[in-house]
């Protein structure tokens, strides 16, 4: 198989494999929408992302070059 085809099979099979996942994910978290449409669950979240995204900037200002 030359690499042309190759890439273009990977690329079908990452394709398929990407609308499996979403499906699977919408199918898992369509039950749960009320609930997670609800205010104080949509701030938990807020905050939890927030919580992330504080961490990761503090370890990368906290982290030494390597060198």
């Amino acid at each position: 198989m030359n690499v042309t085809g190759f890439s273009l099979l990977l690329a079908c099979v990452h394709g398929l494999e990407g609308t499996l996942w979403f499906a699977l994910l919408i199918a898992a978290t369509r039950p749960l929408a009320r609930w997670l449409a609800r205010p104080g669950v949509q701030a938990l979240f807020d905050r939890a992302t927030g919580l992330v995204f504080v961490a990761c900037g503090v370890r990368l200002a906290l982290e030494r070059e390597r060198g």
